[in-house]
Order: C-alpha cells, then structure tokens, then sequence
C-alpha cells in the first residue's frame, strides 16, 4: 500500500529534502533574528539596554511586520492625590509619645493657671468687692441693712477670698492659654489647611467663655438673686445670707453659663466632622429646644421658671448661631460665597427702622398700637 499511496516508496523525490523537526524554516529566520533577547537555540543573546522599560511592566505587543514582539512603556503613574500630599505633613507619633505629648500639654496648662492665680491672688480684696456687689445691690433693693455678707465659719473668708476666688479668676483669665494648649495637642493630627484654623478656635472659643461669664455676672445672676432674695420679703423673712453659700451659687452661674455658651463651638465641629448638617440641625430644631430646656433645669441653681428662662434664652440663641457658623462652612466646603452685602444692607435698613422708633417713643412720647401706622401719642 505504501508504494501506491507514495512514489518511491515512501521517499521524498530526489534533489528535495524534508527539513528536520529541530531545523529552522527559512522563512521564521528573520523573525528570530529580529528579537535581540534569544538565538535559535534559547541561549540569551545580546540584549540591547532599555533604561525606561522593565520587564515586569512592560507591553509586548505582536510586530507585524517581523512576526516577533515589540515592547512598550507602561504608562506614566498617575499624580499623587492631594489629601496624599496633606498627610504627608501629619506628624506620626506612637501611643506613648502621644502620651508623653499629652503629659506635657497638661503641665503648660498648669503652669498657665499657677501664674494667673498668684496674680489674682494680689488683688483678692478687690475682686471680691466685684464678686460682692450683685448681693450688695440685691439687698440695697430689697431694703435690707446693712446690706452685706454674713461669716459664720472662722476659715469662711481665708478658704473663699484667698483661694477659691483666685483659682475662679484663673480660669477665666488662663482660659486662651488651656484652649491654646488644647489645639497644639490635636494639631498635629489635623491637615495643613485645618491648622489655620489654630487663632480661629482659640480667639472664639475664649471669647465665648468668658462672654458667657458676662452674660451671668451683669444679666442672669443679678435678676435671679434679686428675684430669689424678693420671694420672702412679703412674709416678714429677712435674708441672711453666708459667704459660702453665696459663692458657691456665684461659682455655679458663672461656670455653667460659660460652659453653655460653647455651643456653636460644638455645633460647628459637629458640621465639620459630617456628624450634624444645618438642614438636619433645623428640621429637628423643636427636639433641640426641649433638650435645652432640660438642660436649663439642670443647670440653673434654683427651680423657679424665671430663671430657667434666664438660662434657656441664651441658650436657644447660642443653637441658631451655630447653625448659621455651619452653614457657612457648608457654603465654603462647596466652593460657594455668603452674600455678605445683601444681608448686611436689609440689617442695616431694619436696624435703622428700629432705632428711629425707639428714638421716636423715648423723645416725643410715642407708643406701638396695633393698626396702621402703628405710632400714635
């Protein structure tokens, strides 16, 4: 059958031979010469340098021209994120430098209080007339003589004028170097844009205190112990009042107030950390006025509603201002502006309004009636 189905038995004409299975065709000899990096037998041949091209990250892409493969350069990296080059200049610290760090912020907050009560403590006798004079008042109103303070303890006057007075004034004057302090702890932690903020922080923070420290020694401490101390009059009790007592009542107005006047503070961080948004704060404002109300009761010494009222006011005042500080870091997270001339023109226009009728009712005898034109003699 073989030497049917194949002349010559099987064997290739004569001048023609039949490359070998380890041969080479001669057509794929250009193609293996045209790549550098192997010979026909596998070896490693010369390889020319490619210094932008590895070859973990570079293409090969079939040639059509050769058969062979070419390479290509892998595209440039993208650029690096801008939060990436933020956190570049965050400091990184383990736990017990944190630790350490904290220890150190501490010590510089005590050291600021240390210096700031003995230079209270020079001017003790006149900073308790100035803690004196709302009872002074109060009971020159009310008809009592002499209008003063009782002691009743020997240590009464030394543990309250010469200790607790300074450390109370302390507080309040040493309270832009805590706050101070307070931000150098976290700052580190923060983005570089977010350290401008360090003057920001402390300037309204402190500013808050310590006017909420006013708010409590010219507004709700005078009218509430005025209208406390009135409350037996009618009933033939004369008050007597300790000096202890009455400090410790001063303290806690003068503290919880300060510390209530924080809120925006807290409501701006709130916005800042996407905790709290000011559309979310004023759909459940009504919630956040009954939660001010019963912090009001707590806060306040005394059970009376007047005042609660007196605590509760500011504080509902103090929630829409920081609603209004974080809509304004809304606008500017957003890339949009407050339209600061408009709203300052209607102020102006409306603040005008209210002057000249006040200025109309106190000079020539004016009052509000209910109809058109709403002054009448």
């Amino acid at each position: 059958m073989s030497s049917i189905d194949e002349p010559n038995g099987g064997q290739p004409p004569t001048g023609e031979t039949v490359p070998s299975q380890h041969e080479t065709p001669a057509s794929d000899v250009p193609s293996k010469q045209a790549d550098d990096s192997y010979t026909e037998q596998g070896s490693p041949g010369p390889v020319k340098p490619e210094p932008t091209v590895t070859e973990s990250t570079a293409a090969v892409v079939p040639s059509p021209a050769s058969g062979g493969a070419i390479r290509t350069p892998p595209p440039p990296p993208p650029p690096p994120d801008e939060e990436d080059k933020e956190e570049e200049g965050m400091l990184r610290m383990s736990f017990l430098e944190h630790l350490e760090e904290l220890r150190k912020r501490i010590l510089l907050m005590l050291a600021g209080v240390v210096v700031a009560f003995f230079a209270s403590l020079v001017f003790s006798n006149q900073l308790w007339d100035v803690i004196a004079a709302p009872a002074v008042d109060a009971l020159k109103q009310l008809g009592v003589k002499p209008p003063n303070l009782v002691q009743i303890s020997p240590m009464d006057v030394f543990n309250i004028v010469w200790m607790k007075l300074p450390i109370l004034c302390a507080i309040f004057i040493g309270s832009p170097w805590i706050l101070y302090q307070v931000w150098a702890f976290i700052a580190p932690g923060l983005y570089k844009k977010e350290r401008r903020w360090a003057v920001p922080f402390v300037i309204c923070t402190a500013g808050l205190f310590i006017t909420g420290g006013l708010f409590a020694y010219f507004v709700a401490f005078r009218y509430g112990l005025i209208f406390l101390l009135g409350l037996g009059m009618s009933g033939h009790i004369t008050p007597f009042i300790s000096v202890v007592e009455y400090f410790d009542l001063f303290v806690n107005v003068m503290l919880g107030i300060g510390l209530v006047f924080e809120m925006p503070i807290i409501i701006f961080f709130l916005t800042l950390l996407r905790l709290a948004s000011p559309r979310f704060l004023l759909k459940h404002s009504r919630y956040a006025i009954l939660g001010i109300v019963i912090l009001a009761a707590i806060v306040t010494p005394t059970p009376d509603v007047f005042n609660l009222m007196l605590f509760a006011t500011p504080m509902c005042l103090l929630f829409y201002v920081g609603i209004f500080a974080s809509y304004l870091l809304v606008l500017q997270r957003e890339g949009k502006k407050f339209p600061w001339a408009r709203v300052l023109k209607w102020a102006a226009w409306i603040g005008g309004l209210i002057g000249l009728v006040a200025f109309a009712i106190h000079q020539f005898g004016f009052h509000l009636i209910k109809d058109w034109p709403f002054l009448t003699r």
